[in-house]
């Protein structure tokens, strides 16, 4: 009877989590990227809010940009007074790394309509590439369209969240200098997860010695532009050449990996 008992139990919460509709299936798989977004949401919105920005126009550039880093980069950037194009190259270099993201999820989407690819490329960012890529890669009944709606899950969350602090941002007097703050804990954070290797570290030095030289010599925040391009192509270079020619370099060693894993256990798996 319990053995009975216990089986139809199970039976049953398999048959209810496979009759659910698609909408709430997707939810679910959303939800912890979706409650990961309020905090940080909140802050976002509550810094547009200092940096000028009323309640419609941080729902637009939350529906638009759809991306932290880029939006605190805005926040930051309009505080100093940037010029508008310095921004917009700024963003055009942060952003860029969907091309990379997008291409990678190319091969699960084949056979879709172009106004869908340019639906789901324009709300793509970091957090829903990962959700949908691991989906895409350990379940195979997992579709484009269900993708789409982590997509727009994801974006609801992030854009009410920035709404919520805008509307609190409102109702608080905040010292301006907290958003080059904000923005500077962002990137080294980004930085730190982003160390896998000796080389980095010594890219990321370089990058700060360019910004300062570029910055003081153009006496434009276009500097930041320059510095980071050159900074970027000879970490690139470099890495090649390394590859190639010494893979046993000491540059090459790797100091950090986002998944946990550190050099040494790699090591003895090899």
């Amino acid at each position: 009877m319990l053995l009975e008992f216990f089986t139809g139990k199970v039976l049953e919460a398999f048959l209810v989590k496979k009759n659910e509709p698609n909408w709430l299936v997707v939810l679910r798989t959303v939800m912890p990227l979706g409650l990961s977004y309020i905090p940080i949401g909140l802050a976002c919105g509550v810094l547009l809010h200092a940096a000028g920005f009323n309640h419609l126009l941080t729902a637009l550039i939350s529906v638009m940009v759809f991306s932290g880093g880029a939006q605190f980069l805005i926040a930051s950037m309009l505080t100093i007074n940037a010029p508008m194009t310095t921004i917009i190259l700024m963003m055009f270099f942060l952003e860029l790394r969907y091309a990379l993201l997008g291409s990678s999820l190319s091969r699960y989407l084949k056979g879709q309509r172009l106004p869908f690819i340019l639906f789901f490329a324009f709300s793509m960012n970091d957090e829903n590439y990962a959700v949908n890529y691991l989906k895409f890669a350990t379940d195979k009944h997992w579709k484009p369209s269900q993708a789409l709606l982590v997509e727009h899950y994801s974006l609801l969350f992030w854009t009410v969240s920035n709404i919520i602090g805008s509307l609190i941002g409102s109702a608080l007097t905040i010292n301006l200098s907290v958003v080059d703050f904000a923005l500077t804990a962002l990137f080294i954070y980004m930085a730190i997860m982003q160390t896998k290797s000796r080389l980095t570290i010594l890219v990321c030095a370089l990058s700060g010695v360019l910004t300062i030289f570029f910055l003081v010599w153009m006496k434009s925040t276009l500097g930041l532009v320059v510095a980071t391009l050159l900074a970027s192509l000879t970490g690139y270079f470099i890495e090649r050449h390394l590859l190639a020619h010494k893979p046993e370099s000491h540059l090459l060693y790797k100091v950090h990996d986002p998944t946990g894993q550190s050099a040494m256990e790699e090591d003895s798996d090899k």
